[in-house]
């Protein structure tokens, strides 16, 4: 940009799926815990709330409590964590955690995940009911019973998932794509072509973490799912991949720290991104990798995030 002149001003909007959105930026589900956030900040954080929309906690069927301890172990450059998909499970949800998640100023997105395809869409039909809900993210990197595959691995698993939920409700329904697969673009056509409205990716990396003392497996599931920056590079990867191979709007995640990172998965083909790991460490990144994007793309004179497909990121 040449000095003296003054960059145009940027709109942050975005159309994702018919959700309306002030801006780019949600949270990976279950890295932002709004229930404990509204409880300890009430207005403050309902005023300066750091994301676009909130995706909840990944919620199943019945309660669970999660993998035993110990479940998270600190990598030099992520997180592995073995939490288990702890959760009040559908009633507790629509009784407890649905009011108050429905006082937060964005849309709601809430993640179901089943372990068959009656439980999906058990799940779908009741969330989808209720109005305070305006999208729900599909979790298919769980094992189907019946089947013992993992529905988000198999393209005819995952074709088969969205003939059975995709008429009970007109909501739209984001799939959350695994990394844990041979080849994407299969898995990613098959939701698409079953009717899918979005795709949101990568879920984690599945990982080990080693006791240094005794060699075994630290986490007490055994093994767990990598996250934070040591995965970005295959996110984007990944990202590209299923841009390429569908025509589906994209919440791209993985290793987002800053402003800079959004742009790379923007220029990728992602339409939205999702902050996670990054919260962790500080619980307003969500608006600061906003605010950032928003300088990245002012400085290349980009007026909509759309028009950053294809422009690489440089310092």
């Amino acid at each position: 940009m040449n000095a003296g002149v003054t960059a145009p001003p940027v709109d942050l909007r975005i159309d994702l799926a018919g959700v309306e959105l002030d801006h780019p930026v949600l949270n990976g589900s279950g890295t932002f815990d709004a229930i404990a956030a509204l409880r300890t900040f009430g207005d403050e954080i309902r005023e300066r709330f750091p994301f676009s929309a909130f995706v909840s906690k990944t919620i199943t069927v019945a309660p669970r409590g999660g993998n035993p301890p110990p479940r998270l172990w600190e990598t030099p450059s992520g997180l592995i964590n073995s939490i288990g998909l702890p959760n009040r499970g559908l009633t507790g949800f629509l009784e407890h955690d649905l009011p108050v998640l429905a006082t937060v100023p964005v849309p709601l997105i809430v993640s179901v995940a089943g372990f068959s395809h009656e439980e999906f869409a058990t799940l779908v039909r009741a969330v989808s009911e209720r109005g305070e809900v305006a999208a729900l993210e599909l979790n298919v990197s769980c094992p189907n019973v019946k089947s013992g595959c993992i529905v988000g691995t198999e393209a005819g698993e995952m074709g088969a998932l969205m003939r059975r939920v995709r008429p009970l409700t007109a909501k739209p329904l984001i799939v959350k794509l695994t990394p844990n697969v041979s080849e994407i673009g299969p898995v990613a056509r098959a939701a698409q072509d079953g009717g899918a409205d979005a795709l949101s990716l990568i879920n984690t990396l599945r990982a080990v973490a080693v006791d240094p003392v005794s060699g075994a497996p630290w986490l007490g599931a055994g093994s767990g799912g990598l996250s934070g920056p040591a995965v970005r590079p295959v996110a984007l990867a990944l990202t590209a991949e299923v841009a390429a191979a569908t025509e589906l709007p994209l919440v791209g995640m993985g290793g987002i720290q800053q402003g800079r990172h959004a742009l790379d998965f923007i220029a990728q083909g992602a339409s939205c991104v999702a902050v996670g790991t990054e919260s962790f460490r500080d619980p307003m990144a969500g608006k600061r990798v906003r605010d950032e994007l928003a300088r990245e793309l002012q400085f290349r004179s980009l007026r909509r995030v759309h028009d950053a497909r294809g422009v690489r990121s440089t310092s």
